[in-house]
């Protein structure tokens, strides 16, 4: 919180006008008033008085302990992922929850952790997940009236989604409604300022995220369309978007397990048990090789952190998937799909 608004609330909660606290200060009402917009600050000799008069600190009055810099959310989040590691969700949930009450006003470290969290109950396969999940979905409230537009909208999206798991669809459509429809996208007309500034290095980095996002939202798409056709048993078009899936896997060079997962899916969705085989024979090797994006001219430039340890949790989470997932009940039991698990290490040979 910035110290125009720290001014402005705490004047409020004193049942202050402008015009006391300038008599007060001796200043003019139209100085206060400016503060208060942000257009000019106090100055130095008057904040002591200040704070004295709106019942507070300096540290308060100053934001010492409201905001953090990127660069101290980013190393607090590090700091986060070793705390699941080697202590577990529990303590690192609670870390972060302390964190936010130390800083309650400061958006994005409130937002990095609960996103944060949030993919980590996920990725670290965390049992008896509904309490915290509770909480993130009272974080994500927070966030959507935040008054960075960013922040706000995210959370919105994430609200949404909590909606939509949990039932309350007329929730997730009210939610919807609020979401704003702007036809300029900052992303794109900072690239293209960027090519024109020749920061090609920028620029590139813009474009290839533009990239990889697109196309995984075309994957997220496709998944969708898959499942409805399967519910309404059009198996030529499940299959089609199967492999429409796969090639544009291949082609935007993503992953190489990632292409055979639509299939696995309709497989699994026709409890298929050959054609389950088929794809696991080819899946599961390739879940075992490191995916390297800066090795494609499509994501050279984009700063990646630490791929080889997200790509083994998310093996962690399929692997847990290929183990204890009910749809799966129909293949577990046999002996060539236990003989692939096995000889790709992802589960003992008995």
């Amino acid at each position: 919180m910035k110290i125009n608004r720290i001014i402005q609330e705490k004047r409020r909660e004193m049942s202050l006008t402008q015009e006391q606290v300038a008599a007060y200060l001796g200043v003019s009402a139209t100085a206060v008033h400016k503060w208060e917009k942000g257009a000019t600050y106090p100055d130095i000799t008057l904040l002591p008085a200040l704070a004295r008069l709106l019942n507070t600190d300096l540290n308060t009055l100053l934001s010492f302990q409201e905001d953090l810099t990127d660069i101290e959310i980013d190393n607090f989040i590090k700091q986060l992922d070793r705390t699941v590691q080697e202590e577990g969700y529990e303590t690192a949930f609670q870390a972060a929850a302390e964190k936010i009450q130390e800083y309650p006003t400061c958006d994005k470290l409130l937002y990095s952790a609960a996103m944060y969290l949030d993919a980590t109950l996920f990725l670290y396969n965390v049992p008896e997940t509904d309490h915290y999940r509770v909480s993130l979905e009272n974080f994500y409230l927070r966030l959507s009236r935040s008054e960075a537009p960013e922040i706000r909208d995210r959370a919105l999206g994430m609200l949404i989604s909590y909606s939509r798991n949990w039932g309350d669809f007329a929730k997730a459509e009210e939610l919807i409604r609020k979401l704003p429809s702007s036809v300029i996208d900052q992303q794109e007309q900072l690239a293209v300022l960027y090519t024109r500034q020749e920061r090609h290095k920028e620029a590139k980095e813009l474009w290839e995220h533009r990239i990889l996002n697109g196309v995984t939202q075309v994957q997220t798409a496709l998944m969708n369309l898959l499942e409805i056709a399967v519910k309404e048993e059009r198996k030529e078009d499940a299959a089609f978007y199967a492999e429409l899936y796969e090639t544009l896997s291949r082609n935007f060079s993503l992953t190489e397990w990632i292409a055979y997962s639509a299939r696995l899916q309709l497989a699994v969705e026709w409890q298929d048990e050959e054609k389950c085989l088929a794809v696991l024979a080819r899946m599961l090797p390739a879940m075992k090789k490191k995916w390297h994006p800066e090795e494609s001219p499509l994501y050279r430039d984009i700063a990646r952190r630490d791929p080889d340890a997200f790509s083994d949790r998310l093996t962690n989470v399929i692997r847990d998937d290929l183990e204890n997932r009910e749809e799966l009940a129909f293949i577990r039991e046999n002996a060539e799909f236990r003989k692939l698990m096995a000889e790709n290490s992802l589960y003992p040979q008995t």
